[in-house]
């Protein structure tokens, strides 16, 4: 009726709906002056949305609750959750996992010392490491990283063309050299025949480190690392096209330095970044 009224008469078209004219008035008057409740709920709506596109639409409700609590403003899960269904707003999701390391190999490995133990006290106490592939139109990307239990940062990466034991020497040279050359650290990955290998077996033992693998086909015995990847692919990669694998390394540089240590919420360590906890314990 409010969008036809330049044509029609009021009381015509109230006659033809049924309606009456006093309960249109009513509800024109009620439009322009939206009860408290309504301005609570669109102030909400307007936060909500602002944090969501500020995340680049990877946070869901119990990250926008911390993130609303940080501007003092105190909301439930669902009355969040409830903000992002009017809103039509859905946060990134991670798809299923599946493996890339080749541990068909006659190389000797390691004892599971982890035993899927994911706390540590301190940092730099243990260390998950784990590779996975990623697609561009000039072909794969494999990318390999470091992640310190302690706070969930990853504290080394690296990315090349090629699935071979520099990729995870390099990733594991970028921890040290961050975290100031630590020894007894315990190193965990699966039983990939890049882990496996003569060099970067040297390399643990140079800096003495301890090396700890999973079980055979066992991905749970490297669920942080494996987390963390479906996280990288949700929030960063799928639904992207990479034309160019140095376009994808722009892309993963900033998803792993900028968005995830320095601002990602995580439910491990408190619902804050994984540098932010290690300040806050420093």
């Amino acid at each position: 009726m409010k969008q036809h009224q330049t044509e029609f008469s009021i009381v015509r078209m109230c006659k033809v709906f049924e309606v009456s004219s006093g309960g249109y008035y009513d509800w024109k008057r009620r439009e322009n002056n939206p009860s408290p409740r309504k301005q609570q709920r669109a102030a909400l709506d307007a936060k909500v949305l602002y944090l969501f596109q500020k995340s680049k639409g990877r946070s869901g409700s119990p990250n926008l609750v911390e993130d609303l609590q940080d501007l003092g403003m105190r909301h439930s899960k669902n009355t969040v959750a409830n903000s992002m269904k009017r809103q039509n707003l859905r946060a990134k999701a991670a798809k299923k996992f599946k493996a890339t390391t080749n541990s068909k190999h006659n190389l000797p490995v390691a004892e599971n010392l982890l035993d899927r133990n994911f706390v540590a006290s301190r940092p730099n106490e243990k260390w998950v490491s784990d590779i996975t592939y990623l697609w561009t139109d000039e072909g794969w990307l494999y990318l390999a990283v470091m992640i310190d239990l302690y706070s969930r940062s990853v504290v080394g990466w690296s990315m090349s063309e090629r699935m071979t034991t520099p990729l995870v020497s390099d990733t594991l040279t970028m921890a040290l050299w961050r975290r100031k050359m630590p020894e007894g650290v315990l190193i965990h990955s699966d039983r990939g025949s890049q882990y496996c290998s003569h060099d970067y077996q040297t390399l643990l033992s140079h800096h003495k480190l301890v090396c700890s693998m999973s079980r055979k086909g066992n991905c749970w015995d490297n669920a942080v690392a494996e987390s963390f990847f479906h996280t990288l692919k949700a929030e960063c990669i799928h639904g992207e096209r990479f034309k160019t694998r140095e376009q994808l390394r722009r892309a993963v540089f900033e998803y792993i330095e900028v968005d995830y240590n320095r601002n990602r919420r995580h439910s491990a360590i408190g619902f804050i970044s994984p540098m932010a906890f290690e300040a806050k314990h420093a």
